[in-house]
């Protein structure tokens, strides 16, 4: 059964920029959807990083992209269950996104843990496949390997034949990350990446930004690709171009929620089509640490903030109807 559409609902609204206690349940108006856009009664909401900036007011959202925090969602469309990347709203009963950013569940994953999926999906197969365009037979290193993005990453990358080394801060998560298929299992804590490495990366993944700058580009392999999605390091670094040229190496930033309508609409076709499968295949599976309710919305950042997860924080906004 089809929910009605609300006039008002439940969100996570932040009254001013700061901490996770600013975070707390509201009334809001129903978003009302714009052209090529469908409105989705909210089932789940991933939790990001990206999240916990825009909290502080340091990532804000895209100009016509809904303020509230939330970048990916599963839902109910017309009855069906669905999942969908945002550029925002997705803390909230209902939420209006363009309809070819809404895709269907990834098979075998249940409709909660599917709000894990799409933004790590799309972040990791736009990255990796798209712009890297990492090989079978090749090394990529991800650093934050127990993150939703790590963890993801992990899997696809083992699932196209690369092999892979991860960075993360406990012998707990290199153990899960080893679990996922990780070969190369680097404690930042105890050693540095650059000098664990005995295969040069072909491909860097990294989210730390200007701190890792010169030990990524010291990592690289001969026409090695560092692609940038984060800045947890900082965001200013001196670029030692003699040592770029000398791998003939390329370095690419990207953000995903910044991007247009019509290119996350094409990078959710090719989830769909490229990575879908892996999930029937058993290749790839939902790394969920936490399930909380809405409101519990600062614990979860708390959990990101912390690092207290291994994978996923996911915020149930919505029953799931029994199968």
């Amino acid at each position: 059964m089809t929910r009605r559409n609300l006039l008002h609902g439940k969100a996570i609204v932040v009254d001013s920029p700061g901490g996770p206690e600013n975070m707390h349940v509201a009334e809001v108006p129903a978003p009302e959807p714009g052209p090529n856009e469908v409105l989705l009664n909210v089932t789940a909401a991933g939790v990001n990083r990206a999240d916990l900036l825009q909290r502080q007011g340091l990532y804000p959202p895209p100009a016509g992209a809904s303020e509230l925090l939330g970048l990916e969602v599963s839902a109910k469309l017309d009855g069906q269950d669905v999942c969908a990347l945002l550029s925002g709203g997705g803390y909230a009963e209902q939420v209006a996104v363009p309809l070819r950013q809404v895709m269907t569940l990834p098979p075998g994953v249940d409709p909660v843990s599917a709000a894990a999926i799409p933004e790590v999906a799309c972040t990791v197969y736009s990255n990796l496949a798209m712009i890297a365009k990492l090989q079978p037979g090749e090394w990529v290193l991800i650093h934050g390997g127990g993150s939703g993005i790590g963890t993801f990453a992990i899997q696809w990358a083992r699932a196209i034949g690369a092999h892979v080394a991860v960075t993360a801060g406990t012998e707990e998560k290199l153990e899960r990350c080893r679990q996922l298929g990780a070969e190369v299992l680097i404690n930042y804590h105890e050693v540095k990446f650059v000098e664990a490495l005995e295969h040069r990366a072909d491909v860097i993944l990294d989210v730390m930004g200007a701190k890792y700058l010169a030990d990524n580009i010291n990592s690289l392999a001969p026409d090695g690709r560092l692609v940038v999605i984060g800045m947890q390091g900082g965001v200013k670094a001196e670029l030692n171009l003699g040592a770029l040229l000398s791998k003939g190496g390329t370095v690419v930033a990207t953000s995903l929620r910044g991007r247009s309508e019509a290119s996350k609409a094409a990078i959710c076709e090719a989830v769909e089509r490229e990575v879908w499968p892996m999930f029937a295949s058993g290749q790839i599976r939902p790394v969920v640490d936490t399930v909380l309710p809405l409101d519990e919305a600062p614990e979860a950042h708390r959990m990101l903030a912390e690092s207290r997860a291994f994978g996923k924080v996911v915020l149930q906004v919505s029953p799931t109807e029994p199968t």
